[in-house]
């Protein structure tokens, strides 16, 4: 940003709004990992885990209620606890949705978007900018609940301050291709393992309640679950040893950028990098 003087002032301008020196990239850094521990916490905090949970039961309960002997008989039982927990889900999820916009919304994260949204102005293209700070899906799609606003482009002035010449960036290592086509894949190991070894736990149990035999077939889906989870693992270690070189490579293309060099755009996965 200081390539530029007149964009310097206007930086300058919007730190001296919030207290903020949004030139000094050690205060910046610091900023974006407290608020985004703030944006984490809002969103994942007890409110939105009760209201996910109150939500899953409500939509399941009416499909279970009746099977189950406590309640099998009664329709009052079976089906109306459904509508109190639909509304406590609602009420939860609002809440956490509030908290995680007022976190998102900060005036500190809303002068450095305006920061951000000037830098292009003036034909500066941040390296990257993560989907968090526009509350955007992790995957990087949609326009988020706080994108970075627009404003009419500026010429750039030719009186350059401190500039550095355009460093050189090396070719993309094949590992770092490769880490690009995997980093994607799996993910969801953990959560069918469990879902494989519960049904195949009730799945006997259904069957010794019922006194039908073909409930023990669910047995055979607990070495599944085995199977399921040491695939998991063997992908999630080869990622591991594939992600030191991508973050060098990441890092490398953020250096040359900010250096004025003409770079290739990072993939999703590299930006996931600069996320983390």
């Amino acid at each position: 940003m200081a390539a530029d003087a007149r964009l310097l002032e206007l930086v300058r301008t919007v730190g001296a709004r919030t207290g903020v020196d949004y030139t000094d990239d050690a205060a910046v850094s610091e900023l974006l990992v407290r608020h985004r521990r703030a944006v984490d916490r809002a969103a994942r905090g007890p409110a939105g885990w009760i209201g996910g949970i109150a939500m899953a039961a409500g939509v399941v309960w009416p499909f279970v209620g009746h099977a189950v002997p406590v309640t099998a008989g009664r329709p009052l039982l079976a089906y109306a606890p459904a509508g109190p927990l639909l509304v406590v889900a609602v009420a939860c999820l609002t809440m956490a949705h509030l908290r995680w916009k007022r976190a998102l919304t900060h005036e500190e994260l809303a002068a450095y978007r305006e920061v951000l949204g000037l830098a292009r102005a003036y034909g500066i293209e941040p390296a990257h900018v993560p989907a968090w700070l526009e509350g955007r899906r992790a995957d990087g799609d949609g326009k988020g609940a706080a994108p970075i606003p627009r404003y009419s482009p500026a010429e750039r002035s030719d009186e350059r301050i401190g500039t550095s010449p355009a460093a050189a960036l090396p070719p993309k290592p094949t590992v770092v291709s490769e880490y690009e086509r995997i980093a994607d894949q799996g993910g969801w190991h953990d959560e069918v393992g469990w879902l494989l070894l519960f049904a195949g736990g009730i799945g006997p149990a259904v069957a010794v309640n019922s006194g039908q035999p073909l409930g023990l077939a669910a047995l055979a889906l607990i070495p599944l679950a085995v199977v399921v989870w040491i695939a998991g693992r063997r992908q999630g270690s080869r990622k591991a040893n594939l992600r030191p070189e991508a973050e060098a490579y990441t890092r490398a293309v953020v250096a040359a950028r900010a250096a004025g060099a003409d770079t290739p755009d990072l993939s999703p996965q590299l930006r996931a990098l600069l996320d983390d």
